[in-house]
């Protein structure tokens, strides 16, 4: 069975190679910075602090979590901060 699945990531990478990898956004951590993966040989990648895509490393694997639970922090203090137009009326 493993020799099977050994033998089908070999022609992923083969296809890789020759045609190009196919990428999808496989994570979204904030609105710039996204992870993306392979559909066929399971290749990852992220975006860097210029934008640029580089391999998922460990070291950038931490550094996204991080960053996303940051973003998630700020999204959920900026939705319960959202003034009501009904609290502050003008008095005449």
């Amino acid at each position: 069975m493993k020799t099977n699945n050994h033998k089908t990531n070999s022609f992923s990478k083969i296809y890789c190679g020759l045609f190009g990898h196919n990428y999808i956004v496989s994570k979204k951590i904030t609105y710039h910075v996204k992870e993306y993966s392979c559909s066929n040989c399971k290749h990852e990648l992220t975006t860097n602090g210029s934008g640029n895509l580089v391999e998922l490393s460990p070291k950038f694997r931490e550094i996204n979590d991080i960053l996303s639970r940051i973003h998630k922090k700020k999204i959920t203090r900026l939705s319960r901060n959202v003034i009501s137009p009904t609290v502050y009326r003008m008095s005449s």
